[in-house]
Order: C-alpha cells, then structure tokens, then sequence
C-alpha cells in the first residue's frame, strides 16, 4: 500500500479492485472534480484564519486503535464488521474516515489554530449511482486554548451572511437530554462558545459554496457521533433539494487530552467531496470521478472559482439487467455479494438492487433475488458481453460467499 509491505491474516478483505485505486488520491489531481472541491473549501478556512494547517497526504492504512478506539467507538460498533471495513490484517484497517487521523494530527500539534485534513476514505457499501468503495472526505479541526478561549473564538474573519439568509435551528447549542454538553469536562459557557463558533464558520462556507443559489437554507438537526459532543448534522436546500451536507461538534475532551491537549477545548466537522461534487456540478453517476477520459476532466480545466461549472454528459449507453437469486447462508450480508460483483464486473455494474426476499417455512431458510444493472460509460455492452461477466460473478458468489445459487 503506497509501498508499504504489510503482512495479510484471516481478517485480510481488500479486494484487487479497491487496491487499484489507493494510488490515484484524486483529491491530489489539479483540476479534477474533488481537488475543485477541496480546494475552494481551503481557500475559505484559510481567509477566516490563515494558521489552519492543511493535511492532504496520509497514508490509508491505519490501525484499528487509530480508526476506532482514539475515537471512542464502542468494540461492538457495528463499523468495526468485516462487512463494513476494508481490514489490511487484524490490526490495520484502510481508513473509514478522516477522523482515523484527528489524533495524530492534534498530537502533532504544528498548529495552533486547527487542520484541515483530505484524504480518500473507503467502506463496503452497496451498488449505485451515489456509493462507491473509495470517496474522498475532508475534515476539519478547530482548536482553542482554554484559558484563552472568549478571546480566539472573536479572532476568526468570518463573511457577512447574506441579508434575509434562511437558517433554521431549533437545535440551540445543546440539550442536556438529547445533545448533551460534556459537563464532565465543559462549563456551560465554554461548550456555547465552541458550538456558536463552528455554527458560524460552518454557515460562512454553505454561502461560500453553494451562494450562486438565491433560495439557498440551512437547517441544523441535533445527532450523535461518539467523537463529539453535543453532535449536529447540517443539511442544506440547493437547487430545490435538500441535501444532507456534513456532520460536526464539539470534540470530546478525552480525545485531547488523550493527544496531549488537556489545555485546549475544539470543534470539528466531517463531510464528503463527491457529495458536494455532484451536486454543485451536476455529475450523475459516481463512478465518473475515477473516469480517465478527456470528456470528463477536459469539462473541469481552467476553472474559474467565480464561475459555476456544470457537467455536460457526452454519452448514455443502454443498460442490460441480469438477475441473480440464491439461498443465503448464515452470517450473510448483502454488502459481501456487492464486493465481488464489484471485483468482478468493475465499473460495468453501475447499480445492484435486492428485488425479492423469499423465507421458506419447513426450513427458515432465506432466499434472495438481486438484480445486476451493467452499464459502460464509454461502448455499448452487447448481452454476449453481459452473459459473460454474469456467468463470472455468479461463479464466483457462490465460492467466496458461500451461497447455494438457485
């Protein structure tokens, strides 16, 4: 991985297919979509307060410590399954999100303003036009010195908010019964002056990315995550949708203090770049990030950040459907019958639905249909084509997961 040797075991789940990827880092690549995104994002932190560090470089492969338990994740949370996460060995994981490296940056500490951290993030999902193995997250990291506190959270440079900006928050700066503050660990006032902080900067960029849209809103709904708290979600109305944008918070004190930042108090926020992506450049499918044809990335050259880019197709090619159905062993889960038809089909699969679910009840056993959409994004696939890949994944699922095809 990046040249680094690592030693496979029983845990070891990375397919050919998600190893290929790992040296592209497209959130690297000048004038791609992501980059774009990235970019545009740096630019606005870096003007409300120019010592944020940006982090872009990280190795994908992180210890399960790094990953979940610097994070406080519970040893039964269901991210730690094999279904879920991609495991190098029993001990290393690719990262699932960027929060994998929020400890080390801030043990780091070569800022004392916060970081801004891209990287390429990978899960076993589902197949379709939204989700994808490898997508690209960017976090960012908000640090105050307590002592200092009312004075750094007035130092940063926000933008004037548009007159009449429609922002809807119900969810106030916390609620002790359903977002709670770290009482633990916070007073009351520090923990409002933190969240009123993130809120704000948070609300610049939505204006910052999306502000070419004049009925632009904001909502804030309360959530939890186990790395901060209180914990909210920002979704965000742009061209007539709603859009569920990013997740942040107050960090949890342990995770500084952990990292050797006991005298600090922080905010941090996570959100996807092909979200944004897709919908700011109206991009429809996914798995045209990764395209390496000059109709795609010839549409993203040249950018000019005050203009708005929007995505030209240049081809639909049919689709052809092929249905596979079998009687599912114990221990089953969809998202291992999505890795191998993406291991086999590769980017030919654009969408794989569950169509019908069948218990018999002599035997309790399960039985389920999927149905495989094969599209290319660059030829027509004939069904000879088809019939080929098909026979391939079926052959295939039935080895490494175990089923009995119907």
């Amino acid at each position: 991985i990046l040249g680094n040797n690592y030693t496979k075991d029983a845990a070891t789940n990375i397919s050919a297919s998600v190893l290929e990827r790992i040296p592209r880092r497209l959130h690297l690549v000048n004038n791609h979509p992501i980059n774009i995104i990235k970019t545009r994002i740096e630019s606005y932190f870096l003007k409300t307060n120019p010592g944020y560090k940006i982090v872009d470089s990280m190795s994908p492969a992180v210890t399960t410590t790094q990953n979940f338990d610097q994070l406080l994740f519970a040893k039964d949370h269901p991210a730690r399954s094999p279904s879920d996460t991609y495991y190098v060995n029993a001990d290393t994981v690719l990262r699932t999100h960027t929060s994998a490296h929020q400890s080390t940056v801030l043990e780091s500490k070569t800022s004392n303003v916060g970081y801004l951290l891209t990287a390429d993030v990978y899960r076993r999902d589902e197949i379709d036009l939204s989700h994808y193995p490898v997508f690209h997250q960017m976090e960012g990291i908000r640090i105050f010195d307590r002592k200092s506190l009312l004075l750094e959270t007035s130092a940063d440079s926000f933008p004037a908010l548009p007159k009449g900006a429609k922002i809807t928050d119900p969810t106030g700066l916390g609620n002790p019964e359903t977002n709670p503050i770290q009482t633990a660990s916070h007073s009351a006032k520090d923990s409002e002056l933190v969240a009123l902080h993130l809120k704000r900067a948070l609300e610049g960029l939505v204006w910052h990315l999306f502000g070419n849209d004049k009925n632009l809103e904001i909502r804030w709904i309360e959530a939890y995550f186990p790395f901060t708290s209180p914990s909210w979600e920002m979704e965000v109305m742009y061209q007539g949708k709603w859009l569920e944008l990013l997740g942040c918070g107050v960090i949890e004190q342990q995770i500084l203090n952990d990292s050797g930042n006991s005298d600090k108090i922080g905010w941090a926020f996570g959100l996807g770049l092909e979200r944004i992506a897709m919908v700011m450049f109206g991009i429809p499918d996914i798995r045209l990030f990764w395209s390496q044809d000059p109709r795609f990335l010839s549409q993203f050259e040249n950018h000019d950040a005050s203009k708005s880019i929007t995505f030209q197709a240049y081809s639909k090619y049919p689709a052809c459907y092929k249905d596979i159905s079998f009687w599912c062993p114990e221990g089953f889960h969809d998202n291992d019958m999505f890795e191998v038809v993406r291991d086999v089909a590769g980017d030919l699969a654009e969408d794989c639905a569950l169509i019908d679910t069948f218990q018999n009840k002599k035997t309790g056993r399960t039985s389920k249909c999927f149905r495989i959409n094969y599209r290319s994004m660059d030829r027509t696939l004939s069904n000879e084509d088809v019939d080929l890949i098909q026979d391939k994944v079926r052959d295939e699922i039935a080895q490494r997961c175990k089923v009995e095809l119907r």
